[in-house]
């Protein structure tokens, strides 16, 4: 288990905190990431990596001279929000657009998509590099697509390549998801990985088992077999990844091949490894170009291994073997380089309440106490919401609860404190939210919060017809956001009950906190339902037998929350 953590919540911040002060001499701190600590010439494509924190030396560890411009850490195992993308992809840009590139997981899609847009509408040109990798996950990913494992470091490797050689914004475009296209991963675990505080891994293996098709985020196997001969474990993967062999590549030809460790497995055993895997990749016809061999995308403390493959054509091959330096990747000659100006945030800027009536006032002060009272609760529950994410998915949404109320309350106090109202409290607690929280939950309650704090407005006391339409303008901004829709195991199934329970019941006549309090058992009792259905979307579909059972954990979470308002309205 991870056993040097401190305050679990400062984990990232910490861990980072000290990379960098090793790593200065390709790195320099920016808000919840990195950039180059060397210069890059004007007009350069920006190359920006990023994701959950645990899987170093992903992603932070490929910011340097030949790869990443910069790389954003979210919390362990959860998307950076679109604030922190945004934010890195702008001290990092140079003037020839930004490409942003993570795993195909829900909450990076959400939080990276909605940062390219912002960087869009600013003039920046902005595209999406989505690591699509993962065999085992065939069809079974975000958007039905693979997910994104040990993969990331060829495509970005591919990227930042062709950015340092000053290709254009659209040509570093194609050929990273190019060489996205042509790269096949799979993996074994021999043991699941611990979040930093809990005492139990996140999933568990079989005595003398591997979990085969494991994912990064500490997502258990979809199958479990015998641990097998090292030429039995090479024989599975190198048939799987093969067997995965994109439309249009050869038979035989040239390989990148990446050997990775996923924490606790030593660098001997992947050595010994790579030995069989090798002799079958050349038997089947194939040029090993340049392999690598070592922990390239970990999770935590979780043992096992993965094997990636990417079928190289004569210019991928001339970017993977090109020069880079960071501090997780040395490859070729060494690139000259010059000191980075240092990096300077620029400063928020500060809202101004001045001239709210004083009705509004006392109401937004009503509403900061109700934020502060579900952070309260949410902090007790956070063991809980993690096990039952764990079961399915990868145990991180009660962490993303904690800091995303956490970070709401303080917000939504200090705008109350500042004469805010009612709607703009709340929309500066759902705007903290996000930004804190990251993962889907996280981008998700920062829209839910914005849409239900349009419709209290900031003239005086909202009437329970304002929450009522706020409820509904809710849902409607997440199923937009998400594209789920109730039945797809998600939050949806819990506050669309609530929402209609609510209006229901306002409709009638009931006063609000009558109504809040009926709407809220409504959702209780549709998320304890979740357990019958199978998940549609997001990290838990490959594993929907596994949730079966087991309620949503985002709907439970969306449940408490409703409970609580109730309780103190």
């Amino acid at each position: 288990m991870t056993k040097i953590f401190g305050d679990p919540a400062s984990f990232v911040d910490e861990s980072v905190a000290g990379f960098v002060d090793i790593y200065s001499r390709f790195v320099q701190p920016v808000p919840h990431g990195v950039i180059r600590s060397t210069a890059t010439p004007e007009g350069k494509v920006a190359v920006i990596a990023g994701g959950g924190s645990g899987h170093y030396p992903a992603f932070a560890g490929y910011v340097g001279p030949g790869l990443a411009d910069g790389a954003v850490c979210g919390n362990v195992f959860a998307s950076p929000s679109t604030r922190w993308v945004y934010d890195v992809a702008k001290a990092a840009n140079r003037g020839g657009g930004v490409v942003l590139g993570f795993g195909n997981y829900a909450g990076d899609i959400l939080n990276f998509g909605l940062a390219a847009e912002r960087l869009r509408a600013e003039g920046i040109p902005a595209e999406l590099l989505v690591v699509t990798d993962d065999v085992a996950s065939e069809g079974q990913g975000a958007n039905g697509q693979r997910r994104g494992i040990a993969g990331d470091v060829v495509a970005f490797k591919i990227a930042g390549a062709a950015a340092e050689a000053g290709y254009g914004f659209d040509d570093v475009v194609r050929v990273s998801r190019h060489a996205n296209d042509r790269t096949r991963s799979m993996g074994i675990a021999f043991a699941g990985c611990t979040l930093p505080g809990e005492t139990e891994p996140l999933f568990t293996v079989t005595e003398g088992h591997m979990g085969i098709g494991l994912g990064i985020h500490g997502e258990p196997g979809i199958s479990e077999e015998p641990i097998g001969t090292p030429e039995e474990i090479a024989d599975l993967l190198v048939g799987k990844v093969l067997g995965g062999k994109p439309e249009g590549a050869p038979e035989g030809g040239k390989l990148a091949v990446l050997v990775n460790g996923l924490g606790s497995t030593k660098y001997e055993e992947l050595f010994l490894l790579y030995g069989p895997i090798a002799a079958k990749l050349r038997a089947a016809g194939y040029e090993i170009v340049a392999p690598q061999v070592g922990e390239l995308v970990t999770s935590l403390d979780m043992a096992g291994a993965s094997l990636t493959v990417t079928w190289l054509d004569e210019e991928l091959e001339t970017l993977w073997t090109a020069p880079a330096q960071c501090p997780a990747l040395s490859v070729g000659p060494t690139i000259e380089t010059t000191p980075a100006p240092r990096y300077v945030a620029p400063e928020d800027e500060v809202a101004d309440y001045s001239g709210t009536p004083e009705a509004a006032q006392a109401a937004g002060q009503r509403v900061a106490a109700l934020i502060e009272a579900v952070r309260d609760v949410l902090k007790d529950a956070e063991a809980e919401l993690g096990r039952i994410d764990a079961i399915a998915g990868d145990g991180d949404h009660g962490t993303g609860m904690v800091n995303g109320s956490v970070a709401a309350a303080a917000a939504a106090r200090a705008a109350a404190d500042a004469g805010a109202g009612a709607g703009a409290t709340l929309s500066a607690a759902g705007g903290a939210w996000a930004d804190r929280a990251g993962g889907t939950s996280g981008v998700i309650w920062g829209v839910l919060l914005h849409a239900f704090a349009d419709k209290l407005g900031d003239e005086g006391t909202p009437s329970a017809q304002q929450a009522a339409e706020g409820a509904q303008a809710s849902v409607e901004a997440v199923m937009r956001l998400a594209g789920a829709r109730v039945g797809n195991k998600t939050m949806l199934d819990a506050q669309v009950p609530f929402a209609e329970a609510l209006a229901e019941r306002v409709a009638a006549g009931d006063d609000l906190k009558t109504a809040f309090t009926t709407a809220a058992q409504a959702a209780t009792e549709a998320a304890e339902a979740t357990k019958d259905l199978r998940p549609q979307i997001g990290r838990a579909r490959p594993l929907a037998e596994r949730s079966l059972g087991h309620p949503d954990a985002g709907a439970i979470s969306l449940a408490l929350v409703t409970r609580t308002i109730a309780d103190k309205l």
